[in-house]
């Protein structure tokens, strides 16, 4: 059992670019669908796809890589944590890194990106900054 799913999936991520892997396999659920759907939207992984087993099913991520064969994700850094909540108001949400980043927020409508959030008035946890 893992304390923090999210953490995993993103250090999963992380470990997998640095080695220059195709792809990832990570244990299946929601939220990592929701977090997949948003990184292929911002342009940080080509696709995804969940793949159904006899358990919980598992998510196969499929890294995106520029043209000198360099990971387009340079950063990801968990923000809220199982033991520090970190909660924006529609008003307290930053850019990351001036706009080059994004950061990720689950919110009464779903999971969004910062600029998703600001457009439609609403604040939420913030779960991670990726750029």
């Amino acid at each position: 059992m893992l304390s923090d799913p999210l953490a995993d999936m993103l250090t999963r991520i992380r470990n997998a670019g640095k080695a220059k892997h195709k792809s990832v396999d990570i244990p299946g659920a929601n939220i990592k669908v929701a977090m997949a759907d948003v990184m292929k939207r911002e342009g940080y992984i080509k696709n995804y796809k969940f793949i159904k087993d006899n358990k919980q099913g598992f998510l196969r991520v499929f890294l995106k890589y520029d043209a000198n064969d360099r990971h387009v994700i340079y950063g990801l850094e968990r923000v809220s944590k199982p033991s520090r909540r970190v909660y924006v108001a529609k008003d307290e949400i930053r850019p990351v890194l001036n706009g080059l980043g994004v950061s990720v927020l689950s919110t009464s409508r779903g999971i969004m990106t910062d600029r998703q959030a600001k457009k439609e008035n609403i604040g939420g946890e913030v779960l991670c900054n990726i750029w």
